[in-house]
């Protein structure tokens, strides 16, 4: 568990240097292949129940509902790895029906009003909601992504992921701003 602790803390705290490093002939990396990225690395840090995948090699669904505001950045992030033997999978949902299935689920800007309906229409899935969305937390979301000095930070609800079931590493839970 150590070892995950610190390889937890040298993903998060070194996320700019790994795309530094990644991309050294390219333009510095986009404000959505670092949220790709931490979406990726959430997704490594949460335990789900095994009631939340039919079988125990069953692809990891990682989807977006509404805009996909990250082209093809989260799907080149997810596809092709793997996590706790669940080869992850990228899939974009118009909606919240079609996405009662997956694991991981970033919730794009929804209309005025929305968001409670959605979350909501979400409670008893083992779905770990994701989004940047002002009142995300507040509304009942687990993790929202926000720009904080110029860095991509995040917030987590660790009571509403309990309720569905998930279990956040406590070490990304220590790296989380305004964590209640």
């Amino acid at each position: 568990m150590t070892k995950r602790h610190a390889l937890i803390k040298i993903i998060v705290l070194s996320l700019s240097l790994v795309f530094a490093i990644g991309f050294q002939c390219r333009a510095q990396p986009t404000e959505y292949q670092i949220k790709a990225a931490f979406i990726y690395n959430f997704a490594r840090f949460t335990d789900w129940p095994s009631t939340a995948f039919s079988a125990s090699d069953s692809p990891m669904i990682i989807g977006v509902l509404g805009k996909n505001v990250f082209g093809d950045d989260l799907a080149n992030t997810v596809n092709g790895k793997t996590i706790n033997g669940h080869p992850l999978k990228f899939k974009h949902f118009d909606s919240v029906t079609d996405a009662a299935h997956c694991q991981v689920l970033f919730i794009s800007a929804p209309g005025k009003g929305d968001l409670p309906k959605i979350l909501q229409q979400l409670q008893g899935t083992n779905i770990l909601t994701i989004s940047e969305t002002d009142g995300f937390i507040e509304a009942g979301g687990m993790i929202n992504l926000e720009i904080v000095d110029q860095k991509v930070r995040f917030e987590i609800n660790n009571e509403t992921a309990k309720k569905a079931g998930l279990n956040i590493s406590s070490k990304l839970l220590s790296l989380a701003i305004n964590s209640p």
